[in-house]
């Protein structure tokens, strides 16, 4: 019967175990770079968006983050009116402004 059920045998000492402080290095090592490469460079690119949104101005020619280009023509609180053609006005959320262009950009276009 003992070829169904190994032997148990006696083990030597037990190892002693490493230091807790580096079992750990690895997670703070890990969260150190998830920080400078993810979480870093995300809340720059957002204080930088939020910082563009606030300094819109009459006039202004932006493109919105669906794709459409136009010159602002109202500035409200939450949204504004972007002129896409010469009469068309549309409305849309002061945050779905994606970026500034130069003046006189939306001619060349």
């Amino acid at each position: 019967m003992s070829f169904f059920i190994s032997d148990a045998l006696a083990q030597g000492e037990p190892v002693a175990a490493g230091d807790p402080f580096m079992a750990l290095l690895p997670l703070v090592l890990f969260a150190v770079v998830f920080y400078f490469l993810l979480i870093r460079p995300q809340a720059k690119r957002q204080k930088e968006h939020r910082k563009m949104v606030e300094s819109l101005a009459k006039g202004d020619e932006i493109i919105t983050v669906g794709g459409m280009a136009g010159r602002l023509t109202d500035i409200g609180e939450n949204f504004v009116q972007v002129e896409v053609a010469d009469g068309f006005q549309v409305k849309v959320r002061r945050t779905a402004v994606e970026s500034v262009l130069p003046k006189g950009t939306l001619k060349e276009l």
